[in-house]
């Protein structure tokens, strides 16, 4: 009944494509006025206390007490009990709302122009004066000159505050970043050779290109994108120039509805982020919308390096609205602590991947690098660097399947399986949200975002391999870019007691066999002495 009510609710005033009647204010596919905008320190939320603890300081959009808000299992590990929910909840058949939104700011503006020395903007008939929003003490660059020439001349969307004739901004989105009526059309091998391809065919992955989206598959006698529409998407940002620890990327799972003139700025980017360390950037783990995800004059990835997007536009968006349903679910394990961000095992990707396939979507499995690299590194570098818990890192890392541990491993398998999925060319049976899926999309487009100018570096493509990151990692420590951030402990009075122990690591089962088989060396060795 819901998903009915919002999908009637969205539909472009009986237009069929971008013309000048709007759709109403969403967030992703919900409808703006069944939210309340807040902060996290509000009393009367029905969100998580956990959730509404990490945002105490932030513009947050939290659904009204009457909405159905994704639920979860305390006493399951986040697999198990999404498992269970997908067993019970038939594809498309219920939609649940996130527990919360991160809106960053409270008021937006749309068809701004900022002046030609940027110290306003016009909106309509009015003049404001503008100010930036801080930038955080870690934050080693900002916007500068060039990022004023870049935005200056084009129509905005902009987040901020309103302070009477002032407009302090904190997001700035180029509202000519939208889908065309007509995207170009070219053809793309269904294999994740050919996606990695696309993503590298631009000098610094596109870091300095102009924003592009191409076709890749149309459903015979399909239309182009048209307002209204359901989107189902994937998220892959690029490698950061000034950051050691950043040259894999990043990934997200999107969903969300065309807006008028082939609007995506109000497409939700579920974005799963360490809880555990104060970001420099400011991030928090969230559902956000697209042009907070990349435009946040601090968090906005489009800030640090370039990114790409697939598309696929839906024909009844019941795919989508059972992904973010399943989305909502975990974020809520995600804030209560029943799982932890780690960078091996349940990352950006390993969220994203793990949830998609939970929901039926086979996800090809790239399987792990090396099995013998991670037994013999593992006391290797534990020696060399003086740390056991880095050794247990390397050996995570080359013993986990790459699709969920490298961003771009991810949207290239998933890519590439899509289009099979839809032109059908997969030869493994299929699930029910497979067949829905391959029946629901319309069109496949892949979409190149820039990087902002502004001090910053240049990034560029993200590597999808151990070896392509050592490569771009300075050999003397004393010349890599890495930026300590501080912890942020989660309270104890917010953790239950009946949240399931985690699993072991990989590593902890290496770390026991390699102290076993000293034991038995150091064993025989002695025998042999005693003889």
């Amino acid at each position: 009944m819901y998903r009915t009510i919002v999908f009637s609710l969205l539909l472009l005033n009986g237009q069929d494509s971008f013309g000048q009647n709007a759709v109403m204010p969403v967030y992703g596919s919900f409808p703006a006025y069944n939210f309340t905008v807040t902060n996290g320190s509000c009393a009367d939320c029905a969100a998580l206390p956990q959730a509404l603890w990490f945002f105490r300081h932030e513009t947050i959009a939290v659904p009204n007490k009457e909405m159905p808000v994704a639920g979860f299992d305390r006493t399951k590990p986040v697999v198990d009990d999404l498992s269970a929910w997908v067993a019970a909840t038939p594809v498309g058949s219920n939609l649940a709302y996130p527990p919360l939104i991160w809106l960053g700011a409270p008021e937006s503006v749309r068809h701004a122009q900022l002046a030609a020395d940027g110290l306003a903007i016009n909106v309509g008939e009015n003049n404001l004066a503008l100010r930036l929003a801080p930038r955080l003490p870690l934050n080693h660059s900002w916007f500068d000159a060039s990022s004023q020439a870049f935005f200056c001349g084009q129509p905005l969307k902009m987040r901020g505050n309103r302070e009477g004739e002032n407009f302090v901004a904190r997001t700035f989105w180029p509202e000519n970043f939208c889908l065309p009526e007509s995207p170009a059309s070219v053809s793309l091998s269904a294999e994740p050779a050919a996606v990695r391809d696309w993503v590298r065919a631009q000098p610094r992955g596109g870091a300095q290109s102009q924003f592009a989206v191409e076709s890749i598959w149309r459903r015979p006698g399909g239309q182009g994108p048209r307002a209204g529409q359901p989107i189902l998407g994937l998220m892959l940002n690029g490698a950061q120039g000034d950051d050691d620890e950043a040259h894999s990327g990043h990934f997200a799972l999107m969903t969300g509805r065309i807006g008028a003139q082939g609007a995506i700025d109000d497409w939700l980017v579920n974005n799963f982020y360490s809880l555990d360390s104060e970001s420099e950037k400011g991030i928090i783990a969230a559902p956000v919308p697209l042009d907070n995800y990349l435009g946040d004059l601090n968090s906005g990835q489009a800030w640090y390096r370039p990114s790409y997007m697939l598309v696929a536009s839906l024909r009844d968006g019941g795919t989508a609205v059972h992904l973010q349903s399943a989305l909502g679910r975990v974020f809520n394990q995600f804030y209560r602590h029943q799982f932890v961000y780690q960078h091996a095992r349940a990352n950006c990707a390993g969220m994203s991947v793990t949830t998609s396939r939970t929901l039926g979507w086979q996800v090809p499995v790239r399987g792990p690098e090396s099995w013998l690299k991670a037994v013999f590194g593992l006391p290797l570098v534990a020696i060399r660097e003086g740390s056991l818990n880095k050794g247990r890192a390397i050996f995570d890392y080359l013993t986990e399947d790459q699709t969920r541990l490298y961003p771009a491993a991810a949207f290239e398998e998933m890519t590439a399986d899509l289009l099979k999925l839809v032109a059908g060319q997969t030869s493994r049976k299929l699930t029910e949200f497979e067949r829905r899926l391959a029946e629901d999309v319309e069109e496949i487009l892949l979409v190149r975002v820039p990087q902002f100018p502004s001090s910053r570096a240049w990034g560029d493509w993200p590597a999808v391999s151990s070896v392509e990151y050592q490569a771009r990692v300075p050999k003397d420590p004393a010349q890599q870019q890495i930026i300590p951030v501080p912890p942020r402990p989660f309270p104890a009075e917010l953790r239950d007691p009946q949240t399931p122990a985690e699993p072991w690591r990989r590593s902890d089962y290496a770390v026991a066999a390699w102290a076993m088989a000293i034991v038995a060396l150091f064993l025989l060795i002695l025998r042999q002495l005693l003889a």
